[in-house]
Formats: C-alpha cells, structure tokens, sequence
C-alpha cells in the first residue's frame, strides 16, 4: 500500500511539473511575441514597469514567471489581456485582437488628422470670405507640421518607430518651409534661406535618436540595475554589524 502510495505520489509530481513547465514555456513564449508586436525592446519593457532587462530576458527564456501584478501591468502595457499572456485565449483570437486594435489605431490617426485639415480649410475659407486677395494659403501649409506633430504623439505612445521617425523629419522640414514661406510674405528683402541650414542638425539628432535610443534605455536599466544590487549589499552589510550594548541603569536603592 505505501509503495503504491509513493508510486502514485510520484507520478502527480512528475504531472505537476510537466504542467508547470509548459505554462512556464507559454508564457516565455507569449511575453516574447507581444513584446516584439508591440515594437519594444526589453530594455523598454523593464524601464515601463521598473524592472531589469535581465528579468524580462529570464521571464522570455522560460526560467521564471512574473506574478500577477507584473502581468497585469505587462497585459496593459502590450494592449492585451492577461488571459493572452498566459496562453488561455487561442492565437487566432490574439491575431484577430491585434488586426481589430491596428485598424481602430488607423482609424483614429486618419480621423485626427481630418480634423486638423477640416480646421485649416473651414480658417482658409472664412478668411478668403472675410478679407479676399491675400496669402491665406498658409493655412495648408502650418496644417501639414500640426498634422506632423498628432502623428508624433500617436506613433510615440503606440510604438510605431518608423512612423515616428518619419513624423519627426517631415515636422522638421514642413515647420521650415512654413516660416520661410510667411517671413517671405511679411519680409520679402530677407534672405531666409539661411533658415534651412537648421534643418540638417536637426535631423540628424533625430536619426541619431532613432537609432541609438534603445541602447541608451538599456544603459541606464543596467546602472538602475547596478545601483539596487549595490544599495542591497550595504543594506546587508549594515544588518551584519553588531549591535550596540543596551543602555544599562544605575538604580540605587531608597534608604
């Protein structure tokens, strides 16, 4: 009875870890995938929820599980449910979720964007109505860099690193033109094309930032990283201290 007992005993572990196993392999591989479809590195991923992109990098290798308030800050983070990240809705679900959130993110940037250029075109006909024959033309032109910088804040909180990037060079360029075009207008004697010349500069710290920021995040993960295990160390090695001898009273007896 007792061998039986034990074989049985032992057959539960081994299921038992089986199992464990395999949410543990779900959730690495589910983390990694919507990590990468939301556009982030994990060095981005630790910075968003405090932690080292050595954890995300052990959590995607399947050596170790997030707890519950890690997943539902990673679910919220990545747009998804925590059902998702482990593993209990199916991929074809997960796929038609991202399809459904990418079309009402177009949505929203293309209904955006009509509206800045609903406001440049109802400004240029009101003023042509107002006062004809003048240079209200520009409304179209400053639409373009405010159209360009609703792009910038959309593709930055949604991670569309190619779409920012290219927002950022064309909020360069279009807000150059659009001075010089006015600064023309008002000041025809200027020479302004001096003004382009900011543009380079410009766009190349916007390259560089496209570029290399990711490696700048993981820098500073890896001295945010270094600065806690030190601060741990000294913590440790203050409880290691002896402690002071209590303070002792001199009672004297009453006469």
């Amino acid at each position: 009875m007792a061998i039986w007992l034990d074989e049985r005993t032992k057959k539960c572990y081994s299921s038992i870890m089986e199992n464990l196993q395999l949410v543990n392999k779900t959730i690495a591989k589910n983390l990694a995938y919507y990590r990468k479809n939301a556009g982030m590195t994990q060095a981005e991923v630790a910075e968003k929820i405090n932690y080292s992109d050595k954890s995300i990098s052990k959590w995607e290798s399947g050596n170790g599980v997030p707890d519950i308030y890690v997943l539902i800050q990673l679910s919220s983070l990545f747009d998804v449910t925590v059902n998702d990240i482990i593993g209990i809705s199916t991929s074809q679900t997960a796929e038609k979720n991202r399809k459904n959130r990418d079309r009402l993110r177009l949505l929203i940037m293309l209904l955006s964007s009509g509206i800045v250029w609903l406001v440049a075109t109802l400004g240029f006909v009101i003023c042509e109505i107002v006062a004809p024959q003048r240079q209200w033309w520009l409304f179209f032109m400053f639409a373009v860099p405010v159209n360009a910088i609703l792009l910038i804040v959309f593709s930055g909180v949604w991670k569309y690193k190619l779409l920012n990037f290219f927002s950022i060079s064309v909020l360069v360029w279009t807000l150059i033109v659009s001075v010089d075009l006015t600064m023309a207008i008002v000041y025809p004697d200027l020479e302004l094309w001096l003004l382009y010349l900011l543009g380079v500069p410009l766009q190349i710290l916007a390259t560089l930032w496209h570029f290399f920021r990711y490696q700048l995040i993981r820098l500073k993960n890896s001295s945010m990283a270094f600065l806690k295990v030190k601060g741990r160390k000294n913590k440790r090695g203050k409880e290691r201290k002896e402690p002071t001898e209590p303070t002792q009273l001199n009672l004297t007896n009453k006469k």
